[in-house]
């Protein structure tokens, strides 16, 4: 339409804009439209055809705000650029751009970015994108004299106000009432609600005034008392985008736990994450704070349960085979496993987690004889790659789904490829307790796996992670939680693991769990521990 006519008012321009935004790049919005409509007993249909008429307002009106010379073109150059992106994200995977996304958006590396491209996202760029900004650097846009722009600006917002009151006299309660049996409609808004919580995120963690760092547990205290004068040494697994519906000892009808299921492992049942993205759940759950009152500003100013155990006198180690810590072990020695540094395991831009195995064998050869914990944080599961998450002589589920673009394969190859990351991380595991056995001529010896998050495999139309906690499908909140414990630890450590397989098995444990589980498992005491919140103080013989 931009092409066709050669000069356009900014209220031209800005209505085409918006109809634009309306009829192309809110097609994700609408099919959760239609979603809500299918589920109500009695439409209005004159109402529901309000709807658009209403967001060309909404919209008009807004843009009208940056319609300005010299700003409009490039404001909304980069902003259709930007929107095209999250329209893709939306409409193949169902992907919700709230404030949680915007942050693990903004951590995610070149890496893991470049694993979302493909012929499918390169073709949604160019055709939402990139030729809308070409048409909009080439549209011949006409501004009037200052006075005169303003004025015909202010008629044309007041018209669109207009516009929405007239709607809103007829349908208020309508709406009202859609919109809070459907909620989650308006996260779905393209481009208001990812400018709104990018806009919060910018204002959260760059405009704020920095919160003054808080100390905790500086009181902790290692209390072990070993008869056998053996030290602890326990790893701690933190797995990545790994959902517990997919766990053979979950259930599953797969053998996804072939290389453990006869090393004795207990599997704590129902366990809910902290968050549905990296960014937001691997903080969440090292921090003091409970997922209901969890604010990613104040954990990142004081101590985690990796701080706390370091001042009891805990030996720690970091290794790192994903994308960071987030800050977890900023104050512990960490080693990011260098990507280029295998021929064999790594490709330049991700490695297999048999890295993290090679660097443990290091870490261990030269461990101190003191009470520690080490944490090796996989790549596990993570998409859409999956396919590059385990090598050739780990593909044992076929067909499996050998793309990126996953929204294209078939259900049986999309699990498939899925349920061989599952198995390649049991395998993983199993290795760790077979590395910890060997150990027990030094050490007493233990071992914890816990995934960060879930991931929906095209449940419900949705795809990935990352969904706002209150609408997340339990495909992305209900992860694995899994415990090996040699019989030496048991005993010296006083741990009934008889009443701890009961415990597991009646479940209901969360991230939540897992600041207090750390530091009774590893005998730190503090101010902060809380007991009621240690899954392992109940079945501790004292």
């Amino acid at each position: 339409m931009l092409s066709r006519l050669k000069i356009l008012s900014s209220m031209q321009f800005t209505i085409i804009l918006a109809l634009y935004y309306v009829c192309v790049l809110n097609i994700p919005f609408f099919q959760i439209v239609k979603q809500g409509v299918d589920k109500q007993a009695d439409v209005n249909l004159v109402f529901i055809a309000t709807i658009p008429l209403f967001l060309i307002f909404a919209l008009s009106f807004l843009f009208s705000i940056f319609s300005i010379k010299y700003l409009a073109k490039p404001f909304f150059i980069l902003l259709t650029l930007v929107s095209s992106s999250v329209f893709f994200g939306a409409l193949q995977y169902g992907v919700v751009f709230d404030y949680g996304m915007i942050e693990n958006t903004v951590q995610t590396n070149s890496a893991e970015a470049v694993t979302y491209l493909n012929w499918a996202s390169a073709v949604n760029f160019v055709a939402t994108g990139v030729i809308p900004a070409l048409l909009i650097y080439k549209a011949n846009i006409q501004f009037k004299p200052l006075a005169k722009e303003l004025f015909h600006k202010l008629m044309f917002m007041a018209a669109m106000l207009i516009g929405i009151g007239v709607i809103a006299v007829f349908f208020y309660q309508n709406y009202v009432s859609f919109g809070r049996n459907n909620d989650i409609i308006k996260r779905h808004i393209i481009p208001t609600y990812f400018v709104g919580s990018t806009a919060k995120y910018i204002n959260i963690n760059f405009l704020q005034e920095p919160i003054e760092y808080k100390q905790l547990g500086l009181d902790a205290k290692n209390t072990t008392d070993k008869a056998n004068g053996k030290p602890n040494l326990v790893v701690l697994v933190v797995g990545e985008t790994a959902r517990e519906m997919n766990y053979e000892y979950y259930g599953y009808d797969k053998p996804t736990n072939a290389h453990t299921e006869n090393q004795g492992l207990l599997a704590f049942k129902d366990t809910d994450s902290c968050g549905t993205a990296t960014a937001v759940s691997l903080p969440c759950m090292f921090s003091r704070m409970d997922r209901e009152n969890y604010e990613s500003r104040q954990a990142k100013a004081q101590d985690s349960a990796i701080d706390v155990l370091h001042h009891g006198g805990i030996a720690l180690d970091w290794l790192d085979n994903d994308s960071g810590c987030k800050g977890v072990c900023d104050n512990i020695d960490s080693v990011v496993i260098d990507r280029s540094s295998d021929s064999e395991l790594c490709n330049g831009q991700y490695c297999y987690d048999q890295i993290l195995l090679d660097t443990l064998d290091n870490r261990l050869n030269n461990i101190e004889a003191k009470d520690s914990l080490l944490v090796l944080h996989v790549i596990g599961s993570h998409g859409p790659t999956y396919y590059l998450r385990y090598p050739q002589a780990h593909r044992f589920f076929t067909p499996d789904c050998q793309r990126s673009d996953i929204q294209n394969c078939s259900d049986e190859e999309l699990m498939n490829t899925y349920d061989n990351t599952i198995l390649y991380t049991d395998y993983i595991v199993s290795e760790v307790v077979k590395k910890l056995q060997q150990q027990s001529d030094k050490f007493d010896t233990a071992m914890l796996y816990i995934s960060d998050h879930g991931e929906s495999l095209g449940e419900s139309g949705m795809y990935l992670h990352g969904a706002p906690y209150a609408f997340a499908p339990k495909e992305q909140t209900k992860v694995p939680f899994l415990g090996w414990f040699s019989e030496s630890f048991a005993k010296q450590n006083s741990l009934n693991l008889t009443c701890l397989a009961k415990e597991a098995a009646r479940g209901g444990y969360s991230h939540d769990n897992l600041f207090d589980s750390l530091l009774g498992l590893m005998n730190v005491s503090s101010e902060v521990y809380q007991q009621d919140k240690d899954i392992f103080s109940q079945c501790r013989q004292n």
